[in-house]
């Protein structure tokens, strides 16, 4: 079970679950949520040395649940942390419960400003470098990515969004503020290339910093590649957003 307090349980080299309360839209007259999320800490993390990366993991519409957070490890970063406590980023996985209204939901069921009241959350109560938080998801979670990063471009060093999507025309002049590095399989027929593709294009014409890696043989899950690819962790290790 996840911690029942706002505490955060640190246990270096590990992934535990945790909880937090916030307010769902970030101001004191917003209802309160409880968030349950996974949190790996790396094996070498001391509260007292260097800071550390921290990424934010937004999981997809199967790994949904009511505090059930073994879902959440089965792909991406929370599942590669259970074998590598080594890996140098502080991870962040909240799980999200079910959409109530299923697939037509999943583009905007991660909501923006909860995420961000945990990442505060984390980051008030763990040595983590300010100038290195980075966001990455699949599927929902990449839907999830493009609208966070496109609703606080402020607070991220870099994004990965995986066989997501967006609101090309409404988000472009924010997310060309943050390097990404979008990936999607063009066989995908869950969430079509070309909802990734509009999005690589708006940026790239509202002058953004945009890649984009397309798997010619791969159907929806394109995220095994991706975060199987160690250059996609240089990469975003290679840039700093603005001290906080």
């Amino acid at each position: 079970m996840a911690q029942s307090s706002n505490a955060i349980t640190v246990e270096p080299g590990k992934q535990l679950p945790q909880s937090v309360t916030v307010r769902a839209d970030g101001n004191d007259s917003a209802p309160e949520v409880t968030i349950h999320y996974m949190l790996f800490i790396p094996e070498q993390y001391k509260a007292d040395g260097k800071p550390w990366p921290l990424m934010l993991f937004l999981h997809g519409l199967g790994e949904c649940g009511n505090n059930e957070l073994e879902f959440v490890k089965i792909h991406g970063p929370p599942k590669i942390v259970e074998s590598r406590p080594d890996f140098p980023f502080v991870v962040v996985t909240p799980q999200l419960p079910p959409p109530k209204g299923g697939m037509k939901d999943v583009p905007k069921a991660w909501r923006p400003e909860p995420l961000i009241r945990l990442v505060d959350h984390v980051m008030e109560n763990l040595n983590v470098d300010s100038t290195r938080v980075y966001v990455t998801g699949l599927s929902m979670g990449g839907y999830g990515t493009w609208r966070l990063v496109a609703t606080h471009p402020e607070r991220f060093a870099a994004a990965v969004p995986i066989c997501g999507g967006g609101e090309p025309a409404a988000m472009a002049s924010s997310l060309r503020r943050v390097p990404i590095w979008a990936f999607h399989g063009a066989l995908d027929k869950t969430v079509p290339l070309a909802r990734s593709q509009e999005m690589v294009d708006a940026v790239r014409c509202a002058g953004g910093d945009v890649r984009f890696t397309v798997y010619p043989d791969v159907a929806h899950n394109s995220w095994v590649r991706a975060y199987d690819n160690p250059d996609v962790y240089d990469w975003l290790l290679s840039h700093r957003g603005p001290v906080r």
